[in-house]
């Protein structure tokens, strides 16, 4: 069985399992992330053999700050101001990747593009220490429910890793919002921990919706994703006797479940964002034959918790194709 160790005690043990090509499961604000230093075709390929993760599936680069960043992707103008204003933090750049890049190809899977994240926490730190970007998607097999636990990655991997750093809950609980930035244009590729309207707000402009790229261009981008292995039934008004049932705020639901939690009982976003991956395993855990989820409202971090809604419902239906 893999180690769990304290986040700080373990981060010279990390450092050199980093250099030895070993992965090292690693808490950020978002969710625990599967870590290998990115410039070790090797290391990089054991994250997707560990993950059961397709090679088309292209990995995010996390870095120590805007300079090791810059070394990797070409910036523009609305690149770098979103990468001053927001880094550290849960916003990854989509750039395109600058030529003659030791990065491993493995993390592109192949594109001309790169996925870049200045993390706040150990992961950034681990960076600096390598001075190298790491590479990590989240902790867990692929399609799996994301980590916010230290225990979610050893019950997930097992000893697929080799080390993980515990660090406690994850802060944010739901994984970085994901734009490409090209061409003067800025279009999200995923919704995640922070809100596109503080992009455009910063920006002065709308961002782009939607890609007509047939190709998976960053993390998260296939519809079958972040599943419970219980199928779920979203906007739920009524349970019978065999749901588990995820609620939101004070909203009514006839019936009674097997089980029930409640994302924020305030009608919080950010508290539900928080406790979604938590409380889906835990329900799908609660010998439920389906789980039920009331509706979310559909702004700020509500977006990005329905949008994990949306790729749970679709479970393992999905044959891989990109959500539109």
């Amino acid at each position: 069985m893999n180690t769990i160790i304290n986040v700080l005690s373990g981060f010279d043990q990390a450092i050199a399992m980093l250099r030895n090509g070993r992965l090292v499961a690693v808490p950020t604000e978002t969710v625990y992330g599967l870590a290998a230093d990115a410039t070790n075709t090797s290391a990089v390929n054991r994250i997707y053999e560990a993950k059961g993760r397709p090679d088309f599936n292209p990995l995010i680069a996390h870095v120590a700050g805007l300079d090791m960043a810059e070394k990797y992707g070409a910036f523009d103008d609305h690149s770098r101001q979103l990468a001053m204003e927001f880094w550290p933090g849960p916003l990854t750049l989509v750039l395109p990747l600058k030529p003659q890049s030791n990065i491993a190809k493995p993390v592109t899977a192949g594109l001309e593009t790169i996925a870049l994240r200045h993390p706040r926490g150990i992961m950034a730190k681990l960076s600096a220490g390598l001075g190298t970007p790491v590479a990590a998607p989240s902790a867990n097999s692929s399609g799996h429910l994301s980590p916010t636990l230290a225990t979610h990655v050893q019950a997930d991997l097992g000893d697929k890793v080799d080390l993980i750093l515990d660090g406690g809950p994850c802060e944010l609980g739901l994984e970085s919002t994901i734009v490409r930035c090209s061409d003067g244009q800025v279009t999200l590729l995923r919704e995640g921990g922070l809100p596109v309207e503080d992009l455009e707000k910063s920006l002065g402009f709308a961002v782009q919706r939607g890609t007509n790229n047939p190709k998976v261009e960053a993390p998260g981008m296939l519809l079958a994703h972040y599943a419970p292995r219980k199928p779920v039934r979203l906007n739920a008004t009524s349970v019978s006797s065999e749901d588990a049932l995820l609620s939101f705020g004070h909203q009514s639901t006839e019936g009674q479940p097997v089980a029930h939690l409640n994302l924020s009982e305030n009608g919080d976003l950010t508290e539900a964002a928080h406790n979604l991956f938590a409380m889906l395993k835990m329900l799908d855990e609660s010998g439920a034959v389906s789980i039920a989820v009331q509706a979310i409202p559909h702004h700020g971090l509500g977006a990005a918790i329905n949008d994990r809604l949306r790729r749970a419902a679709h479970g393992r239906t999905g044959k891989g194709e990109l959500a539109r």
